[in-house]
């Protein structure tokens, strides 16, 4: 079967989406390598990660024969008959206009509706293009993939698509997480970054949707010795985050890092104490996953999918409950036995989200959409 994939998240993004579709694309070539895979992108980034994924076994890098600004939405149609493709995935959100009266079948993952959820966080412009794109991908594919139950309820109630259209195949996170890091590795990246002893670890971008103001006013009563890592991208957002650690007087006990390299991420994550993740919204939730392969006790919210990802033996928390986010992680610091079984359970769970399962459960639905 020649498959067909959107590839400009995965030819050019280094985190989310890009992770998500080199890491299924890869994965799909490795378990089903009797398959072509054909990744279809305007331009490619030089990058380590990027490179590596292109070179894999079994899979085509495929540029555009007639370049425009359009080509991802009308022109691209031409190059997948000409490879006669028989099933083109849409990794994020979209698909080409009219590529159901090609022949060719198509499926779309919709990773999140966040967009309709929360559109204040979205420039008009924006949100009007999110929505079209979508909409018209929901309604034109034979098949939707969304990334957790939670997603898949949003589109049946947002874009009143039949349920039966509609199949959950969660992801995973990168493999580094699944690894053990080195005596070495740690001493490298605790001194480099200047971690502290022990700490509480946030991962997201540092925007209102991810609530890190939450977890600020409940680090107030969490034990002293104990600082908080945040590793994120800071947005405007972060000016009334900062206030509130000047209020607090937390100056001393959280320590923001940005532009970490891919590869020390899994460590700073396996030398974490606990993982906090207080997001008022998400789609999924991969830093969870991450943090349950890096056999750390996780703290998430309650109200969308965090649950799903961080399975019945982490903890959760409304988000605007700060009081009860303190008491939840204390109550998880002084305990080591409830440390202990949340990490040995954590990891049986996350095993629901291993690159093989998800692969075949994502071939499978391929068969079923090309019938």
């Amino acid at each position: 079967m020649n498959i067909g994939f959107d590839g400009k998240r995965a030819a050019n993004n280094l985190t989310g989406l890009g992770n998500y579709s080199r890491s299924l694309i890869a994965h799909l070539a490795k378990y089903f390598p009797q398959n072509q895979y054909f990744v279809y992108t305007p331009k490619v980034k030089d990058k380590p990660q990027i490179n590596a994924f292109t070179e894999t076994k079994g899979i085509e890098l495929t540029l555009p024969e007639t370049k425009g600004i359009l080509w991802r939405s009308l022109g691209i149609k031409a190059q997948l008959q000409k490879d006669k493709i028989d099933l083109y995935h849409g990794l994020s959100h979209e698909l080409p206009i009219g590529i159901h009266k090609t022949g060719i079948r198509s499926v779309v993952t919709v990773h999140d509706l966040i967009f309709l959820k929360f559109p204040q966080n979205y420039g008009f412009i924006d949100r009007f293009i999110y929505r079209l794109k979508t909409k018209y991908a929901c309604e034109h594919a034979d098949r939707i993939i969304a990334i957790s139950e939670q997603t898949k309820q949003d589109i049946i109630a947002l874009y009143k698509t039949e349920p039966d259209k509609i199949e959950v195949v969660y992801q995973s996170c990168d493999d580094s997480f699944k690894s053990i890091a080195t005596a070495e590795a740690r001493e490298r990246v605790k001194g480099q970054y200047e971690l502290p002893e022990k700490y509480i670890l946030n991962v997201g971008t540092i925007e209102t949707r991810k609530n890190l103001l939450s977890l600020i006013k409940a680090l107030k009563n969490i034990d002293a010795s104990y600082k908080l890592v945040v590793i994120g991208k800071k947005t405007s957002y972060y000016k009334l985050v900062e206030k509130e650690i000047q209020n607090l007087g937390l100056q001393s006990r959280v320590l923001f890092l940005k532009d970490i390299p891919f590869t020390d991420l899994p460590v700073i994550y396996q030398m974490a104490s606990l993982f906090a993740y207080p997001s008022i919204y998400e789609g999924f939730g991969i830093p969870i996953i991450e943090a349950l392969y890096s056999n750390v006790p996780v703290v998430a919210a309650t109200g969308s999918c965090l649950e799903e990802a961080g399975g019945p033996n982490s903890l959760y928390v409304h988000p605007d409950d700060h009081t009860a986010l303190s008491k939840t992680i204390n109550g998880i610091l002084t305990n080591p036995a409830l440390q202990k079984e949340m990490k040995e359970k954590g990891l049986v769970y996350v095993k629901k989200f291993d690159n093989e399962h998800i692969s075949r459960q994502m071939m499978q639905l391929y068969l079923k959409t090309v019938g």
